[in-house]
């Protein structure tokens, strides 16, 4: 199989953009921890800028923001704003830009409506009884509830809250058309690392700007969490793939993270192999019963800190109920208070191949 090909070696430098398509241009705003950046986009109109997805809510994007408003944009206004799914890395400042600009959000209903509730704080588990049952039920012990509230205080101060949104929104869905400039951009909507991620192709350019739903080298996270317990994300995700397969190989993907690259549907097949072969380990590891701490092992390489063990779980979770729903794993609920999932597909020994797994993953990705 041949390797993805990388046109750029480097990202922009901080407030510079790079232009890698007529009227595309690339930008980065930092973020802590191993990404260190994220990739964002400003599409050129007639008379304006469309800005795609806008860094974390942190006074250095802000700073950044102005540095490109004043030195990259040709005296220009920003005319709308798309965000691809509403993670903080990717939302950040879309209040600032909006309220800065008076322009519009774009996002998808699923994913503004998420952002707005997790930003009003609905979102937080660490004090809930649901978050406690979720986690007790993964075998973690109730004072992990504690660990998950210093975890969750230190990520406000890293700028990884989720922000106060804009108020309103323009709804995007799958199949949606934005004529920007010259060029149609069509939406295509995928699931699993978020509920309605909106990708933009553009057909004439052979470009995908593709958030954090295909990214060259990391993962994303997908995903079981307290606020949906007996979520199926990973089937989502896995369909996602199926139907994102018939993009022209010849697309050239913008992605979230990591640098732009060509090679779409080998990138895909890569991550729709990974997860087959994450599950068919796991269910080998439950011949005998296992509860989802069990499975960090199986899943991940090294040891996990509360933020990390958080991720962790909900993807054993993910990579379990999805095997339940293809009737290969059963769950059942102990006196302990522990779920317990058991291998129950008979063909399971054909199907094994417990010395020729991909080595453990070395830990979550964070996006």
């Amino acid at each position: 199989m041949s390797e993805l090909q990388y046109p750029f070696d480097d990202h922009p430098a901080p407030g510079t953009t790079i232009e890698v398509a007529p009227g595309v241009r690339w930008l980065t705003m930092p973020m802590g921890g191993s990404l260190t950046h994220i990739n964002l986009y400003v599409l050129e109109d007639r008379d304006g800028w469309w800005v795609v997805d806008t860094g974390l809510g942190d006074s250095t994007t802000r700073d950044w923001w102005h540095e490109i408003f004043a030195n990259e944009l040709m005296g220009r206004p920003v005319k709308g704003v798309i965000c691809t799914h509403m993670h903080p890395d990717h939302i950040g400042q879309s209040k600032m830009i909006t309220e800065e600009f008076r322009c519009p959000l774009y996002m998808t209903r699923a994913e503004y409506y998420q952002a707005r509730t997790f930003s009003m704080g609905f979102g937080r588990h660490q004090s809930s009884w649901l978050g406690e049952e979720f986690y007790v039920r993964a075998g973690m012990p109730r004072s992990y509830l504690e660990d998950l509230a210093k975890m969750w205080s230190q990520r406000s101060s890293e700028g990884m809250s989720m922000p106060e949104m804009p108020s309103g929104y323009h709804r995007l869905e799958d199949g949606d058309v934005l004529t920007i400039g010259d060029h149609d951009w069509r939406i295509v909507v995928g699931s699993g690392h978020s509920p309605e991620h909106a990708c933009l192709y553009c057909a004439a350019l052979k470009l995908m700007i593709s958030g954090d739903q295909i990214l060259p080298i990391i993962t994303s996270n997908v995903s079981v969490h307290p606020t949906e317990p007996n979520a199926n994300p990973l089937k989502v995700w896995m369909e996602s793939h199926d139907k994102f397969l018939d993009t022209p190989d010849d697309t050239f993907v913008l992605p979230a993270h990591n640098l732009p690259f060509f090679g779409i549907r080998q990138r895909l097949r890569e991550l729709i192999s990974h997860h087959e072969d994450r599950m068919l380990a796991v269910e080998e590891h439950c011949v005998e019963p296992a509860i989802a701490k069990d499975l960090l092992p199986v899943l991940f390489a090294r040891e996990l800190d509360p933020r990390q063990t958080m991720m962790a779980l909900g993807e054993a979770i993910a990579h379990v109920h999805l095997l339940m729903h293809r009737n290969r794993i059963e769950r059942s609920l102990h006196e302990d208070g522990h779920y317990r999932f058991t291998s129950i597909d008979p063909d399971l020994a054909r199907r094994a191949h417990p010395d020729a797994h991909d080595a453990p993953d070395e830990r979550p990705i964070l996006v």
